[in-house]
């Protein structure tokens, strides 16, 4: 009797093995891609650190050893350090607000009051997200609402995938859309000579066009998940988090001191948007500002001091995970700037689009800022690094400067919610405790939307000569 062969079943590898199998490949291209760099200089007009486009030269190799490979993941813990902390004190200071009960009886109230309207809370989430998104660049900030949106969504019969889509995809929208984004289009239009936010008009088109598609998927998405919780493609995660979905048939009582700890959410978060639109706090001040709102939150919700510590520590040791994934991830970039490579990368791509017929050509110049973004993850970085290049590349192949800007928001922001090295994506998927494989799964078909959307408006862009110049 001849046993009949079961076929094996692919497996994802683990989300480390992928990003060590990245650097490992990245380390090995450091013997093959001669070492070059650019000269960089300082922009009087932006104050950032640009590339001179024509001072590429050969610079002596240097390749990335046994022992160099080991230290790049130390390395890109210490680079992304301050992320990676960021993360820990936001896990640690939700679980202590959590711990007092004030988040489950204020979320049960909304979902009470959203029941039987439980779509309308994908949109109003996906455009109020947005909006940050495309002002003042809402990226790592989103991080402190995921908790929130999933469990609202949670309560309301969706999954964790859905709650962080509603947060983090509309972000990324605005995002991308970048209508008045200071660090990305800001940065990109004054490093070309455009006026600021200029070609607002057709970007606000954007912004509109990547929200119906959005809503419309996320949307497909909830509901399927709610009529058939099996669905989910993170229904693991749902079955192992099943106690913390909020039971709306049993509301807890709101008490004083859930209102009290509730007013201190509120006011933590104005606080943060109000430091980040006047005083252009980052990680640190909102990572600051996050931990006095869960420290002082549980102690209004009547925690002791050590049981505000306790509750800290179980929060963080949480999401060890995924906030140790955003050092593992800036490893990659490590490891190319160590190796001399990444300039050359830089530089081979720009100059591939030369050869490319004009219409082709703005596809072309697409396709090289989502390569590059893939290694730039920084939007303000990537604008000061490429844009000094794309700028003359531009002229010279007669492409309107707005639309070489168009093709780097669009370069630098779609692929910012799918690749390993975003430390935003990675520290929003570590807060919700979805793996990166999980997420992919859920994204790749949106993203190649997005990313067909990006292609026709830049083929539109370029016919209709989008300026002023």
């Amino acid at each position: 009797m001849v046993e009949s062969k079961k076929k094996k079943k692919f497996n994802i590898p683990h989300t480390y093995v992928i990003l060590f199998s990245v650097i490992l490949i990245m380390s090995l291209l450091t013997y093959i891609i001669p070492a070059g760099e650019f000269t960089r200089l300082e922009d009087p007009k932006t104050g950032k650190t640009v590339v001179d486009p024509a001072s590429f030269h050969s610079v002596e190799q240097n390749p990335t050893g046994v022992f160099d490979l080991f230290q790049s993941i130390p390395k890109g813990m210490k680079d992304a350090a301050s992320i990676v902390f960021f993360i820990f004190i936001v896990g640690g200071s939700f679980q202590i607000i959590t711990a007092t009960g004030a988040v489950e009886a204020g979320i049960s109230r909304v979902a009470l009051t959203l029941k039987g309207k439980e779509k309308l809370m994908i949109p109003v989430f996906l455009v109020l997200f947005s909006i940050a998104g495309g002002t003042f660049g809402m990226a790592e900030e989103a991080i402190v609402f995921v908790p929130i949106g999933i469990a609202l969504a949670r309560a309301l019969g969706y999954d964790a995938i859905t709650g962080t889509a509603m947060i983090t995809l509309g972000a990324a929208c605005g995002f991308t859309s970048g209508f008045m984004n200071p660090f990305t289009v800001g940065v990109a239009q004054k490093v070309s000579e455009l006026p600021l936010f200029s070609g607002i008009e057709i970007r606000l088109v954007i912004l509109v066009v990547m929200l119906i598609v959005t809503i419309i998927y996320v949307m497909r998405y909830a509901d399927k998940v709610r009529k058939d919780p099996s669905k989910s493609i993170v229904k693991d995660l749902e079955e192992k988090e099943k106690d913390k979905i909020i039971d709306l048939s049993n509301v807890p009582d709101l008490t004083k001191r859930h209102i009290l700890v509730l007013l201190a959410i509120i006011g933590g978060f104005i606080l943060i948007i109000w430091g980040v639109f006047t005083k252009g706090w980052y990680i640190t001040e909102i990572g600051s500002a996050f931990l006095a709102m869960g420290i002082i939150g549980g102690f209004l919700g009547g925690l002791g001091p050590s049981k505000v510590g306790e509750e800290f520590v179980k929060g963080a040791k949480s999401i060890v995970f995924g906030a140790l994934v955003v050092g593992v991830a800036r490893g990659i970039l490590i490891v190319m700037q160590d190796g001399m490579i990444l300039d050359s990368i830089i530089n081979g791509l720009a100059s591939a689009i030369e050869t490319l017929p004009k219409t082709i050509s703005v596809l072309g110049m697409y396709v090289v800022q989502v390569v590059i973004n893939f290694f730039i993850p920084s939007g303000s970085g990537q604008a000061a690094t490429t844009m000094p290049i794309m700028t003359p590349l531009a002229d010279l192949i007669g492409v309107t400067r707005q639309t070489a800007v168009m093709a780097y928001q669009f370069g630098d922001g779609f692929t910012n919610s799918i690749i390993p090295t975003s430390a935003a994506l990675m520290g929003v998927l570590s807060v919700a405790k979805i793996n990166y494989e999980k997420w992919v799964k859920f994204l790749w078909p949106l993203m190649l939307i997005w990313l067909g959307v990006g292609a026709i408006f830049l083929v539109f862009a370029n016919v209709i000569n989008y300026g002023p110049f």
